[in-house]
């Protein structure tokens, strides 16, 4: 961690010490919560609409899950190659040229017309919304180390909103308007937000002194001298693989088993969207210091609610299902929300590059879970996508069973 590569002070242009002096104010955080909402929900809207978009594309059911997946490992490359550059170039500049780059992609996808230029324009959403993880890591710099969990928790809290409110919002417009006014729309959303940080958001300049490819290099640097690192990346990989099995086939079984429309199942993700109250509560918590405590039981809760959902789907329980599911996305927040506020106090003058691989390693496992999920779906149903999902939170349990508790 106190290598050459690593030890570069971040040092704010005048506009940020201003704002750091006197606290970054409520409107200010509420823009930049809404805007990493926007950004991260583009990842989302695909993944209850494959039914919709696989047909019109010519992408076979069974390999549906690619048109979720694809998206995701855009944002993870964006992860590594994008958001370390926030260590790099001025921040605002960085997220202004990224949400450009995502009106554009968005656009392509609503007018393609092969499923070669869906996966392009996808792919190139996936690593221009990234720019919600250069915004994370960037709010950090405004406040004290005293706030940190709890203004974390309260800017995951829109950007976790976002994820859980985007299937809803693609499913109710899909059903009245078509899936491409999802992306047409999304478009618009860009451009208000790009207003709004480019009249709102102060510069911040790092200080500079590292090349790109030196960037690069220090991340794998980091990875290795930083354990907490990769055991933060890990949990929530598998977390987050586990988060995406449900969801990916959550659609096609709430129409199958419990013969939900598009309206339906949009109202059933709308009910989930309310595990995202869990996020402030967990940045309070990592606050407090109940790290360990917080970890554990959003990996059990997230085991527990998918074994849980297997026998709800099996017993036609749909209201259970519905609290289950509020429970699961909890339990995914809370990990991330703390795991964030471990990483984002290890170096300062890094966190671009921290928030970068903790990230990557997140969405790389989404992108796993996405195709994993239509593959035991079709294999052997919603039994065989709760048992793959409730496995995932056991290993990720055994995993954090060998983490030893940190000296005082």
């Amino acid at each position: 961690m106190n290598s050459p590569e690593t030890a570069q002070v971040a040092e704010p242009t005048a506009p940020l010490s201003t704002a750091a002096a006197q606290g970054p104010s409520t409107a200010l955080l509420t823009v930049i919560g809404f805007a990493t909402g926007g950004l991260v929900a583009n990842l989302y809207y695909s993944q209850p609409l494959i039914a919709l978009i696989g047909p019109d594309l010519g992408i076979r059911p069974d390999l549906a899950g690619a048109i979720v997946s694809i998206t995701q490992i855009g944002y993870a490359v964006g992860l590594f190659l994008l958001v370390s550059l926030a260590d790099l170039i001025e921040n605002k500049r960085l997220v202004l040229i990224a949400l450009a780059g995502t009106i554009l992609a968005l656009l392509g996808a609503a007018l393609s017309t092969t499923a070669a230029l869906f996966f392009v324009g996808s792919f190139v959403i996936g690593v221009c919304s990234t720019a919600a993880q250069v915004l994370v890591p960037y709010t950090i710099h405004l406040v004290p180390e005293a706030k940190r969990g709890r203004v974390v928790g309260n800017v995951m809290a829109g950007l976790l909103t976002g994820i859980l409110l985007a299937r809803p919002f693609a499913l109710f417009v899909s059903a009245g308007l078509g899936w491409r006014s999802v992306f047409w729309i999304s478009a618009g959303l860009m451009l208000l937000i790009a207003v709004l940080l480019w009249r709102m958001m102060p510069k911040y300049q790092p200080q500079g002194g590292m090349s790109y490819g030196k960037i690069l290099r220090s991340m794998f640097t980091l990875v290795r001298d930083t354990p907490v690192l990769r055991r933060r990346a890990a949990y929530q990989g598998l977390m987050f693989c586990a988060f995406n099995v449900f969801w990916t086939a959550a659609p096609l079984m709430l129409a199958e088993r419990f013969g939900l429309g598009q309206q339906g199942i949009a109202l059933f993700a709308l009910a989930g969207a309310g595990g995202a109250l869990a996020a402030p509560l967990a940045g309070r918590f990592a606050d407090r210091g109940w790290v360990r405590g917080a970890t554990f039981s959003a990996m059990a809760l997230l085991a527990l609610s998918f074994f849980g959902s297997g026998w709800a789907v099996g017993a036609g329980a749909l209201l259970v299902l519905v609290v289950l599911t509020v429970v699961l996305d909890a339990a995914v927040q809370i990990n991330q929300v703390v795991s964030q506020r471990v990483i984002f106090s290890l170096s300062g003058e890094a966190r671009g590059r921290i928030n970068a691989v903790y990230m990557t390693t997140a969405f790389f496992g989404g992108a796993i879970g996405s195709t994993l999920a239509t593959t035991a779906y079709h294999a052997g149903g919603w039994s065989a996508t709760a048992t793959a999902g409730g496995i995932i939170g056991v290993l990720a349990l055994l995993l954090f069973a060998t983490e030893r508790r940190a000296k005082a």
